[in-house]
């Protein structure tokens, strides 16, 4: 029977998986036309099983195709460029015991080349020429690229694999290159050459990049598990599930089948309290290689980093237009997305591992120690005493940062009151943000806590006008959840103001609004 797959490459006769044979198909036009292109994308987003799936469908219809990958290859191949060629022909050649359409002449010829340590720019190129004169439908995948990208050599070679493209009309060579991996060319360059006038200049400039849609839609993931449903006689609303599951991932292909492989594994429900449960079980994964990915990158990119906290945690707003050297880089990642003509953090797992990390960054701050230390006080036998937690916060904000200016809470107030919350709901609770209500004025939280949940809407004050409005915007969103009582945290800059918790009946609702 099959299995849910989060770890190399799918197979579709083992491993339940959502149908991307759009996206091959598209590459597959890309190919036929003889383009040179690159396939980038974040890690464990589908690019090895897409590769694995166009191979065979470009090899059904008789092409002659190599996929290599760098994966593993250490730095002695990467010493000069004529070590490069010779690794790529020995890649070449290993490829060839299960390749049928690959006719025996080249194969004596690839053979022969793949017996020296080093091989000429030249010998290389009448080698491609050579073999490309007999099959003209030789096409070169190359996956794990990023593994060459401190090298010289690697731009060097991709540079004669150039040459021999501009000049296919006068010699033949090969229909069609595809290199794939995170790093973008132009991102690969700038590893290689850090200095400004290098950043444009790239050895691939003949290639373009595939951006088609490679996240895994909500119809497909409905599909997958209709087909899992059946094989084990489970009655659940698949539907309402893969909606569920693109909420939390949208699409991202390691995050909906790890969800998925949690849920069976565990026997988690197909609700949303179980896809609850696997979603909070990766973002509290420390071994999770992905979210430990996202986290180093943040790292080692400190512009990177203070770019999505001010979009997490400050509500800001940029463009889907604005290009600059770090969205690039987010997007490149995967860690950003367009969305509603907006830049987006692209999904919410990593979302929250942003917060969880921002969090933790100041846990031996005193908001977060207060709550605790308060934590026993807020646990009741129905989930959560949330009016006091919003009591609790306000007294504890206003003893510790009274002193405060305006730029500093409008800066921080919401990471200190996710500071204050994280130790109650710790364990047993998790949290995320709407991404679809936050702005520089506005944040919904969502918490989900033994069975219940919470809306807490975070905001800036700008007057009473805009409160009123929070309200209204307050009681639609408990409409769309289904819940009567809801709950508002203000920052407010006005130096005559009371701070404390109000209980307010807005039409059928009750709201608890807090006042910082």
């Amino acid at each position: 029977m099959k299995d849910f797959n989060t770890t190399g490459i799918c197979i579709p006769s083992k491993h339940y998986m959502v149908d991307i044979s759009r996206q091959v198909e598209e590459a597959c036009v890309w190919v036929r036309k003889g383009t040179y292109f690159t396939i980038n994308r974040g890690r464990q987003y589908g690019k090895t099983t897409t590769l694995g799936l166009l191979k065979k469908k470009l090899t059904a219809e008789g092409m002659c195709v190599f996929s290599i990958s760098f994966e593993g290859a250490d730095n002695a191949h990467f010493e000069s460029y004529s070590k490069v060629l010779s690794l790529v022909v020995k890649l070449m050649r290993r490829q060839m015991t299960v390749m049928p359409n690959i006719k025996p002449k080249i194969k004596e010829m690839i053979s022969e080349f793949a017996s020296q340590n080093e091989i000429s720019d030249f010998d290389f190129m009448d080698l491609i020429n050579g073999i490309c004169s007999i099959d003209p439908t030789i096409v070169l995948i190359i996956d794990e690229v990023d593994q060459a990208g401190n090298y010289d050599s690697f731009a060097k070679f991709l540079g004669i694999l150039r040459n021999l493209y501009l000049a296919r009309e006068e010699s033949p060579t090969l229909l069609s290159v595809i290199l794939a991996g995170v790093y973008d060319i132009r991102h690969l360059q700038l590893k290689i050459r850090p200095e400004s006038e290098h950043q444009q200049n790239s050895p691939w400039n003949i290639a373009l990049s595939f951006n088609t849609d490679m996240s895994l839609p909500k119809e497909g993931i409905a599909r997958m598990l209709q087909e899992y449903k059946a094989d084990h006689n489970l009655d659940f609303d698949e539907v309402a599930a893969a909606d569920y599951i693109h909420e939390w991932t949208s699409g991202y292909p390691y995050f909906v089948s790890r969800i998925c492989f949690l849920i069976d594994a565990n026997n988690f429900t197909w609700d949303r309290e179980g896809i609850n449960n696997a979603a909070k079980e990766i973002i509290n994964d420390r071994s999770d290689n992905l979210c430990n990915s996202f986290l180093k990158k943040m790292n080692e990119y400190p512009e990177l980093k203070e770019l999505l906290r001010k979009i997490v945690c400050n509500g800001v707003s940029l463009s889907a237009s604005t290009k600059d050297e770090f969205t690039e880089i987010g997007y490149m990642f995967n860690f950003l997305s367009r969305g509603n003509n907006k830049v987006v953090i692209s999904n919410r797992i990593l979302e929250t591992v942003l917060y969880e990390s921002l969090v933790n960054d100041y846990k031996i701050s005193d908001i977060y120690k207060s709550g605790d230390l308060e934590k026993p006080n807020f646990i009741t036998p129905d989930g959560l005493d949330m009016p006091l937690i919003l009591e609790k916060f306000v007294y504890h904000f206003n003893k510790i940062y009274s002193e405060s200016d305006d730029v500093f809470i409008e800066d921080q107030g919401r990471k200190l009151f996710l500071l204050f919350l994280r130790p109650i709901i710790n364990g047993i609770g998790n949290y995320y943000v709407e991404a679809q209500t936050r702005n520089q004025t506005r944040t919904d939280i969502i918490v989900d806590y033994n069975h219940k949940q919470y809306i807490i809407e975070l905001k800036i004050w700008h007057g009473e006008k805009y409160n009123n409005r929070g309200e209204v915007q307050l009681s639609e969103y408990l409409n769309h959840y289904n819940l009567q009582e809801g709950y508002m945290v203000s920052f407010s800059f006005n130096k005559s103001k009371v701070p404390g918790v109000n209980k307010v009946t807005f039409g059928d609702k009750v709201l608890w609004e807090a006042v910082v």
